[in-house]
């Protein structure tokens, strides 16, 4: 266990050696539209599993199990209002296909902008001006929870959840500077890596048109 955190924390530091947090947020803009608008669920599920990898090359820390749990929780709720062809049923509840299909496709999407926001969205992330600053703010706010679920568990949920807001508010507007990346410029091999994922990314679309 402690030869694999070694391992995770020096995939961790190689890629926040290579990016600066303005590259890698530029890059997350153009790669979403490509996941987003894509109307294929089978290249959506290929869009989620490669942040996944992105992610656990970057050195996140990934909970297969909790991530399993929140996409079958939105299929679920999505198969109480049935629609479109059954598939089968289980007494009175019928498992359509819309249904189905719509609940994976949420799913599937909002799994993949969680992995692809936690390898572009770092927490020394500085976009100028006001309003710049507001969302600056908000995404690494956003990116802190991210990082912190893991404390999160079954056996302490409510007071996992409180814990971690209680520790953002008590943190105020010094929260990105606890624990915050140092900056750092985009290094040439960086540049021709976050190249290759975008192109990578915008793939499907070449398959489909």
């Amino acid at each position: 266990m402690k030869l694999f955190e070694q391992f995770r924390a020096g995939r961790q530091k190689i890629y926040e050696g290579l990016f600066s947090a303005r590259a890698l947020c530029i890059a997350g803009l153009i790669i979403m539209p490509a996941m987003l608008f894509n109307p294929s669920l089978l290249f959506r599920i290929a869009h989620f599993l490669f942040f996944w990898f992105l992610a656990w090359l970057a050195g996140k820390k990934n909970n297969p199990l909790f991530t399993f749990l929140v996409i079958f929780g939105i299929v679920a709720f999505n198969l109480i209002l049935p629609y479109g062809q059954v598939l089968f049923s289980i007494g009175a509840f019928k498992i359509t296909a819309g249904a189905l299909t719509a609940g994976i496709n949420r799913a599937v999407t909002l799994e993949a902008l969680i992995m692809l926001s936690r390898v572009t969205i770092r927490q020394d992330l500085k976009i100028p001006g006001l309003f710049g600053e507001l969302i600056g703010e908000s995404f690494r706010i956003f990116a802190l929870i991210i990082n912190r679920k893991q404390r999160i568990t079954r056996k302490n949920l409510i007071t996992g959840i409180d814990g971690l807001m209680l520790e953002l508010s008590n943190a105020g507007g010094d929260v990105h500077l606890s624990a915050a990346t140092p900056a750092s410029g985009t290094k040439p091999a960086g540049f021709v890596i976050l190249a290759v994922v975008v192109i990578l990314s915008w793939l499907p679309w070449v398959v489909i048109f």
